[in-house]
């Protein structure tokens, strides 16, 4: 997964940015599938990451999810710390029209009822929210199903959204989604709906690019 990121990362092209990729070592879960596994991953993660927080200027944590690594990392650095989950939904609100609202296509069934819960809780509420739809694979299943299954599914999980009325903004539920912003739009277009498509692994970059340039 983290070798899938590198190509969207290093595309956006800013030269002033220097990355390291960091993958969760073992015993950390080979697949984030629910709020057991995220926890599980922080905690095999979090002292690792401790020794790198002088030699980094900001860190981005590349699991879809209210992920408890990034209240962690925060509480012993002042640098950013960005969840691509909440950058994915902050950059969504930017770009949506007064009218409309934002949903989020994801892997597992599960992740419907948690991000929906994530989004309401960041957010306060989910006026302009209309809500999680699930392809049904793992985050780890997405690297190993044929191309065609899981575009298949995909495209399902965007249609429901669509078809759920009002959706402006979709935001790709997993980092593991990279690059399937295509299918998305393809989805969108053959059923006459126009909706920008936020990556939340581009998004939490993004942001984290930006706020290292502005000392606070």
């Amino acid at each position: 997964m983290t070798k899938a990121l590198k190509p969207a990362i290093e595309t956006l092209n800013l030269p002033s940015l220097k990355y390291t990729y960091f993958t969760a070592p073992s015993p950390s879960p080979p697949s984030i599938d629910d709020a057991e596994s995220s926890q599980k991953s922080a905690d095999v993660c979090f002292p690792l990451l401790l020794e790198r927080l002088a030699s980094h200027d900001a860190f981005v944590v590349a699991c879809y999810s209210d992920h408890p690594l990034v209240p962690l990392l925060r509480m012993h650095t002042g640098k950013p710390v960005i969840g691509i989950f909440h950058a994915s939904v902050t950059q969504a609100l930017h770009l949506l029209p007064r009218e409309k609202k934002f949903g989020i296509v994801t892997t597992g069934k599960i992740w419907e009822g948690l991000l929906t819960d994530g989004v309401r809780g960041f957010l306060g509420g989910g006026e302009r929210f209309a809500g999680v739809q699930s392809t049904g694979l793992t985050a780890g299943e997405l690297h190993s199903v044929p191309e065609e299954e899981l575009k298949r599914r995909m495209e399902h999980a965007t249609e429901k959204l669509l078809e759920s009325g009002d959706v402006g903004v979709v935001c790709l539920g997993c980092a593991g989604l990279v690059g399937l912003e295509g299918v998305v739009r393809g989805v969108a277009e053959r059923l006459g709906i126009e909706v920008k498509v936020v990556d939340g692994v581009v998004a939490g970059v993004i942001t984290a690019g930006g706020l290292i340039r502005r000392k606070y």
